[in-house]
């Protein structure tokens, strides 16, 4: 990274920290960075401490230079998906996220080769203002990158459960009909179409394949199939093989349908539809998952901001009692953190209440037995983006932005768990390819 001028680091920096962190980190006052950040290039580069360049640089991330093969992140959220497939090899070229502090985030942790693209609204990749339908096609193959695997965790809401009811208690449409996000799925099939990548790996809500009495998922599957593709376990009812639970790795339940894809000229070539099954996953599950204990920090040395309010824990104890009588299940999740306990599954709600997953404090005088919930950290954990001894994941917004963003987020080990079942394949078939070319040539 220390080819970088001070000017262009420094405002790369900002693109992810805000100027009270950076001025924290380096000893420059918040005045001198504001000033820094109004001064020219040539300037600032004579101005800018060494020191201080020096402890920016520990800002940003190592430059990712993996080289096994290349793939593209669509719906990134804050790159869970994508470190399973970085961490198994691959080349990250583009990447697609709305939210822009979920890019702060990703920015923050996942360092991006030259070749590297962000980009945030998919649609201005697939069908932009101004570009006739009649030449999307050609458009999506010279605003795309050529990749070997296509990443898609295209958005859940309109199809999940929680989603699905929120949307019919608001009037509202959900499942395809939904206009801002149910008809994205359509985007990742323009590129898929154009491009033609060797594989695709989709993740979404378990409630996908249910939605709409099975036609939601019955459109998807019929539509890659008419775009080139075989996938796995495709008919699989129960158990379905697609369907993964986080649980597996970590203490978190956690649900999701995870679709792969194989061209079909590779499929033939690697005779896949003999030999891979989703199944074989379970040959990737850790030999000992991880407990509550390893994601849990002590409840002394987590701060008191994070315990339940008196008025905020009574609301919920109480409105637990009240459908308990009533039989219902509603109510809080609480796990003690000596236990084996598999918490609930982490939403992007959490910020409102922690109610899903309430950390057991008794016995902890300042608490006054109020429980507590996860930190940002703690869920970065419970998510898999990293072990306790290892380098913490980067937060650089907000607590409450932070819950969303993991809540929104898949269980990292499931996608590694994913990366390494494909990668034989994704290198034979990319092997096939470059003999070929020779042959050619």
């Amino acid at each position: 990274m220390n080819n970088k001028t001070a000017y262009q680091l420094l405002n790369e920096v900002l693109e992810i920290w805000s100027i009270p962190y950076i001025a924290e980190v380096t000893g420059l006052s918040k005045d001198t960075i504001k000033r820094y950040k109004k001064t020219n290039q040539p300037e600032l580069d004579m101005l800018f401490p060494h020191g201080a360049y020096q402890k920016l640089e520990n800002l940003l991330p190592e430059i990712d230079n993996n080289n096994d093969f290349t793939f593209i992140d669509l719906f990134a959220g804050i790159g869970g998906i994508r470190k399973g497939f970085s961490d198994a090899g691959g080349r990250c070229l583009l990447t697609c996220e709305w939210d822009e502090y979920a890019i702060r985030t990703y920015k923050a942790n996942w360092g991006s080769c030259k070749e590297h693209c962000y980009e945030r609204d998919i649609k201005s990749l697939t069908r932009p203002a101004g570009v006739p339908e009649s030449k999307s096609d050609n458009y999506i193959k010279q605003s795309i990158p050529n990749h070997d695997v296509l990443l898609a965790g295209f958005p859940c809401q309109p199809f999940s459960l929680a989603g699905v009811s929120k949307k019919k208690s608001m009037g509202r449409n959900h499942g395809f009909d939904c206009e801002d996000q149910g008809q994205l799925f359509f985007d990742v099939l323009r590129i898929l179409k154009s491009k033609q990548p060797k594989f695709f790996v989709l993740e979404n809500v378990k409630n996908l394949k249910s939605h709409d009495k099975g036609n939601t998922f019955k459109v998807i599957k019929e539509n890659l199939i008419q775009a080139g593709y075989w996938i796995p376990n495709l008919n699989d009812i129960k158990p379905d093989s697609k369907i993964i639970d986080g649980s597996n790795f970590v203490p978190q339940h956690r649900e999701r349908i995870i679709l792969i894809g194989f061209r079909n000229d590779i499929a033939e070539q690697l005779h896949v539809e003999d030999n891979f099954d989703l199944k074989h996953i379970k040959a990737f599950f850790p030999t000992e998952r991880l407990l509550l204990k390893d994601v849990l920090d002590k409840n002394s040395t987590v701060d008191e901001k994070y315990t339940l309010s008196d008025k905020l824990w009574k609301f919920l104890f109480n409105y637990a009692l009240k459908h308990k009588a009533k039989g219902n299940g509603f109510g809080y999740g609480m796990v003690k953190r000596s236990s084996n306990q598999v918490t609930r599954t982490l939403s992007a709600r959490y910020h409102k209440d922690g109610s899903e997953i309430l950390i057991d404090q008794e016995g902890l005088k300042r608490s006054e037995g109020r429980p507590r919930r996860l930190t940002p950290q703690e869920c970065a954990r419970l998510m898999g983006f990293y072990k306790k001894g290892e380098s913490e994941f980067k937060i650089p917004v907000s607590d409450t932005r932070a819950y969303r963003q993991f809540g929104n987020s898949v269980v990292v080990p499931v996608f590694s768990a994913v990366a390494n079942m494909l990668k034989p394949y994704i290198l034979k078939s990319i092997d096939a390819e470059t003999k070929n070319i020779r042959k050619s040539a």
